[in-house]
């Protein structure tokens, strides 16, 4: 009998894109999947390392597979394999905190999981955990042809155009994690979604570490994949503001099946702490580029993300990010606090912020976003839209990404997958009513 994988997959889309490979890699070679860790031979756990809080969640789904194996007769002989960024980045630790783990593998293997499944499968139950992560950064990219056993809805996917990053940023590992930077084709890009929107797909969610970084500043993949027949959006995630060109922004205008959507995390606007960020942009770049984007895209809406608390951060510094806030009415937004990385410049710096202070900056930033939300989706009611139906009672308008943005709460049911004009009734603070 074939052997039985399952897969928990934490983080971000990024990441379940990862899984997603995994899995139709292992389907690929003969193996059977199931939704049903307890049913699993072996348990692949794909983990983020993204802030402190995803690897606590990380190590809490091992080791809470680990307990399910022991607790449950039928898992008595499961084998646990740990993949992702958690593993890429500290499989020589936790190789040797983690003797529950039977293997540990890095980003540049998604393609040769089947193998390490029958290797672990072959090995004693008791045998010392195998680090098969190789000691160089990742250099894996996906292509149009690689098996997917997709993990979203049937009407949406997530499609990488890139992976790696050569930013700076002082609060941030991923490049020690992912890598350089490296792109794919055009072609092969738009032989993916092509695919895809062959398959149904009605929306295709572009993502990255920066999607706005390399072979973009006339966008010629917008246009390749705008000219695919059918009725779908093109929605761009994880863009950075250093890297907006105006011919970009023309070409977003100009091509209807591109959401009037941007996903561009800010991290903050006062200067000294866009300094000491290593942003690689300034605040009056940043007060500009919206003020274009404003003007050069009609109905735009844009989602970003602030850091409270950043080392150094004070009080002036904190309300001049807040004023902005205001000032900005960003009709997505959200704010993490400062989490001090362990290998990451920032870490090292003096200032560091206490826990209470972040917390009631990001309860003051959240506030004042919640008032900016409220009249933006006010000013909704009684406009017909067209939306995205994710399930009978809920969709999405063109301003709502999956998973992070809001939803429009429907009081009669459609038809999922499909694309409906809807009259909006009324609104919660971050939710529409039609």
């Amino acid at each position: 009998m074939p052997a039985k994988v399952g897969l928990i997959s934490l983080g971000c889309a990024k990441n379940l894109v990862d899984s997603e490979i995994m899995l139709g890699h292992l389907r690929s070679a003969g193996m059977d999947l199931t939704s049903d860790s307890a049913d699993a031979d072996v348990l692949i756990v794909n983990t983020c390392a993204f802030i402190d809080s995803a690897k606590t969640e990380s190590i809490q789904a091992i080791l809470e597979a680990h307990r399910d194996r022991g607790l449950q007769r039928r898992r008595k002989g499961q084998r646990l394999i740990v993949a992702g960024c958690m593993s890429q980045r500290f499989s020589t630790e936790l190789s040797g905190e983690m003797p529950e783990v039977d293997a540990f593998i890095g980003l540049d293997q998604l393609e040769e999981v089947a193998p390490v499944v029958r290797r672990v499968l072959a090995r004693a139950p008791d045998a010392p955990p195998e680090d098969l992560v190789p000691d160089h950064l990742p250099v894996y990219i996906p292509d149009f042809n690689t098996p997917r056993w997709r993990l979203t809805p049937k009407h949406y996917a997530y499609v990488k155009i890139a992976e790696g990053c050569n930013h700076p940023c002082s609060f941030c590992v991923i490049p020690q994690m992912r890598g350089k930077h490296r792109s794919r084709t055009i072609e092969s890009v738009r032989r993916e979604a092509e695919q895809l929107v062959g398959e149904g797909v009605k929306e295709l969610l572009l993502i990255s570490q920066d999607t706005t970084y390399f072979g973009m500043d006339r966008w010629t993949e917008g246009e390749a994949l705008h000219s695919i027949q059918g009725d779908f959006w093109i929605r761009l995630l994880y863009t950075h503001p250093a890297h907006w060109s105006d011919e970009l922004i023309h070409a977003i205008a100009r091509l209807p099946k591109v959401a009037r959507y941007i996903d561009m995390p800010l991290q903050h606007i006062e200067e000294g702490m866009l300094k000491d960020m290593r942003r690689e942009t300034s605040e009056g770049h940043v007060r500009d580029l919206v003020k274009r984007l404003r003007a050069g895209i009609p109905g735009l809406s844009i989602r970003t993300t602030f850091i409270a608390g950043f080392p150094g951060e004070t009080d002036a510094q904190f309300e001049t990010l807040l004023d902005f806030i205001q000032e900005a009415k960003f009709e997505r937004m959200g704010v993490f606090t400062y989490s001090q990385e362990s290998g990451s410049r920032a870490a090292k710096m003096e200032g560091q912020v206490s826990t209470s202070v972040k917390k009631t900056r990001y309860r003051k930033a959240m506030a004042a976003q919640q008032k900016v939300a409220k009249e933006i989706a006010a000013a909704q009611v009684g406009k017909k839209i067209r939306v995205l139906v994710d399930t009978p009672d809920t969709a999405r308008t063109e301003a709502d990404a999956p998973e992070v943005d809001g939803k429009v709460l429907l009081q009669k049911p459609l038809t999922p997958g499909t694309f409906a004009e809807v009259t909006i009734t009324g609104h919660k603070i971050y939710d529409l009513i039609a």
